[in-house]
């Protein structure tokens, strides 16, 4: 994967990450505030716990912080799979955030 290529898919997944987060706040499942800071986004649910996400861009990874631990996603046939066999990067987000939030909560690419 070129350096641009890199880009052009942790952006398409920095969206994604940001149009769930009102999506899930228009619905009132939950009050997450989300916050863009150039290559990473931070998730901060009403109990005061966060998520972070940001990009490496010298390794090509996505890496995920929260609650339970870090995680680091690379991009794999058309998906960011964690490198550790964990899953795939919105499944685990949708896992993370739920648990943080204390209530089920759906994050889709």
């Amino acid at each position: 994967m070129t350096d641009p290529e890199f880009m052009t898919e942790a952006e398409i997944l920095l969206k994604a990450v940001e149009a769930n987060c009102d999506r899930i706040n228009d619905s009132n499942q939950a009050d997450i505030d989300n916050q863009r800071t150039g290559g990473m986004v931070t998730l901060v649910f009403p109990n005061k716990s966060q998520i972070v996400i940001n990009l490496q861009k010298p390794l090509h990874e996505i890496w995920l912080a929260a609650k339970s631990g870090g995680y680091h996603y690379k991009f794999d046939s058309g998906l960011w799979m964690d490198t550790k066999g964990q899953g795939e990067f919105f499944a685990c987000l949708s896992r993370y955030a739920s648990e943080q939030a204390n209530c089920p909560l759906s994050f889709t690419a």
